[in-house]
């Protein structure tokens, strides 16, 4: 199985626990990696037929943009299920990273696999 990714997608949004976190936009990051046969658009050549990396992006931008979560652990999961159910991906590994959210990191997150990998 192939491998379309989106790298260090950056979204500001509303995330965290405490309470000056929610009166202020912050960074995340995001680096996706979805399961895809990309055999059917190499032959087409037709955007139709591929994983549209672009699409994932905006619905991904469009639904962090507006998020209000405490955790970073609940938008990954919530980006996961957009991923998997409205773009049909069978195995996605999703990296989501808060920079400057402990002093003296670049950055803090999680990393979640879904699904299960084709072969």
């Amino acid at each position: 199985m192939d491998v379309v990714f989106i790298e260090a997608l950056e979204i500001e949004c509303v995330i965290g626990i405490y309470d000056w976190e929610r009166k202020i936009l912050q960074k995340v990051v995001l680096d996706i990696e979805m399961a895809f046969d990309n055999t059917v658009p190499a032959a087409s050549d037709a955007i139709a037929d591929t994983l549209d990396y672009k699409a994932v992006s905006k619905r991904l931008i469009a639904f962090v943009s507006e998020s209000k979560f405490e955790l970073v652990e609940t938008l990954a999961e919530r980006c996961a299920a957009i991923i998997r159910e409205e773009f049909a991906v069978p195995w996605l590994r999703l990296k989501l990273a808060k920079p400057g959210a402990v002093r003296g990191s670049r950055a803090v997150g999680v990393v979640i696999e879904r699904g299960t990998k084709p072969a």
